[in-house]
């Protein structure tokens, strides 16, 4: 099963990566680490996530020990899409904004 990011999910990889940074090596490494092991889960089980109330096909999964949620779809061929990491922190997610059919913008 491929794994397909959102423009908008790359840039909040980019400013993750940017603001764990403040912490320090080894924690941008651990989040970075949990990041992908959670996306490898969702890849590996696309069911994994809950499914987002009022948001028909999107589901979330939580990284747990870190305050981040990744927000992600199934597509018709099975692939799975990130469409937005997003710290819990943040006013919930309404998922408003236009995400596209396919294409990794």
């Amino acid at each position: 099963m491929t794994v397909e990011y959102t423009r908008r999910a790359v840039a909040d990889l980019h400013k993750v990566a940017a603001d764990s940074a403040a912490f320090g090596e080894n924690v941008s490494t651990a989040l970075e680490g949990r990041i992908r092991e959670i996306v490898d889960r969702i890849a590996a089980h696309p069911d994994l996530g809950a499914q987002v109330a009022g948001r028909p096909g999107i589901r979330v999964a939580s990284l747990i020990h870190y305050p981040f949620k990744i927000f992600y779809r199934v597509l018709d061929d099975g692939d799975v899409q990130i469409l937005h990491i997003r710290h819990t922190a943040r006013r919930p997610w309404t998922g408003k904004a236009k995400t596209p059919d396919r294409d990794t913008e």
